[in-house]
């Protein structure tokens, strides 16, 4: 079948232009300037943008990636794609080894049938001083061989690892998992900046949601926040919600990585599209009040109720991205990450059409997954 949306306002990560497109068989044939041959869906002068693409997401709806339970994951997927996220990488958190294993193999199924771009491990390797909503009673030092069983439990879809690269044994994990193919992010971690330095230097490429977690940025001890930005190989995770981060510190994140090492993060967890209330995540109890996700002991952030198109409505309106900035935040640079750029996460001929329609207030009108309509607009 062949669908051309005319009559709309495409952005690119180099621009914004009025003209049309064309899908054949789940995949983009033609964009043009202008008006469309023939007759076309007319989206009546809205923003068309790629699919959102979601590294960190423990779920929403009521479903939590971490329980590994197959329908209620459904239901997350859902819902982030009815608000644009078409690529969603499932986060799990510190659980036992089983634990994790169990989820990983129930998981990968979803994996496979290509609900779920991938698994991220967040945790149990990481800094008992930076744990925020993990158990810390689950935490663990880094083993190759509990990696080398949770990817094989993963059948190959586990995708990130976050670790603290200062804990004993972590560098070697760090190489192992860029070995296997699985990305090392840096993140829940004390380190300084020169343990910071070295893990990146062992293959660590990613800042698991820059600032939180992690030392404060020092003029004396600049710790990991300026030695993830500062450095070219690694890109930033952001949580833009408002809560996480203060937008003059996104900002400020934003200017010194560029559009290019930026990404935009929900960090959501199961509260997500319900509102407030009591749920858990993994094992540890939640309260969710005004929307903000706190722990009911100790009231560390416990995650999100962030969906991605808020979180790049925020990025244009409040941080000051430009959209094509914005579109490269939100979908091609954490496709990159992934591998899938060639794809997913821009508007091109041959690349799937995972495509948000959005108003001119950036609110999400219509959504389409591989061609078809998640939400017709």
């Amino acid at each position: 079948m062949s669908l051309t949306l005319a009559d709309a306002r495409i952005v690119t990560p180099e621009g914004v232009h009025e003209g049309w497109l064309t899908i054949e068989d789940g995949r983009i044939t033609h964009v043009g300037h202008g008006s469309a041959p023939g007759a076309g869906l007319s989206v009546g002068g809205r923003h068309v943008v790629p699919g959102f693409v979601d590294l960190h997401n423990h779920g929403g709806a009521g479903g939590s990636f971490p329980t590994g339970e197959q329908d209620r994951a459904r239901d997350a997927v859902a819902l982030h794609r009815r608000h644009g996220t078409t690529t969603t990488v499932g986060s799990l958190v510190t659980d036992s080894i089983e634990g994790l294993a169990r989820a990983a193999a129930s998981l990968a199924e979803l994996c496979e049938e290509g609900l779920l771009a991938g698994l991220h491990l967040e945790g149990p390797y990481i800094s008992r001083a930076r744990c925020g909503a993990h158990d810390p009673a689950l935490l663990r030092e880094p083993s190759p061989q509990e990696l080398a069983g949770l990817i094989k439990a993963g059948r190959g879809h586990l995708r990130m690892l976050t670790i603290a690269p200062e804990l004993p044994g972590a560098l070697d994990m760090i190489r192992m998992a860029v070995a296997e193919g699985v990305i090392a992010a840096i993140g829940h971690s004390d380190a300084d900046y020169e343990q910071t330095i070295t893990g990146i230097e062992a293959g660590a490429s990613v800042a698991t949601h820059l600032y939180n977690a992690m030392p404060p940025l020092g003029h004396r001890a600049p710790g990991p926040v300026a030695a993830l930005l500062d450095d070219e190989r690694v890109t930033v995770e952001l949580v833009n919600d408002g809560v996480h981060v203060h937008a003059a510190m996104l900002r400020l994140a934003y200017e010194v990585a560029g559009p290019g090492r930026t990404v935009l993060i929900t960090d959501a967890m199961s509260a997500t599209g319900l509102g407030d209330g009591d749920y858990a995540l993994g094992s540890m109890q939640v309260h969710v009040r005004d929307g903000v996700a706190r722990l009911a002991e100790g009231g560390s952030i416990a995650g999100s109720t962030l969906t991605m198109d808020v979180a790049f409505r925020r990025a244009v309106q409040e941080v000051g991205m430009s959209l094509p900035d914005a579109v490269q935040v939100a979908s091609l640079t954490p496709a990159r990450v992934l591998g899938l750029a060639g794809r997913i996460g821009s508007i091109a001929v041959g690349k799937a059409a995972d495509l948000v329609v959005l108003s001119d207030s950036l609110e999400v009108d219509g959504v389409m997954k591989d061609g078809v309509w998640i939400t017709e607009p």
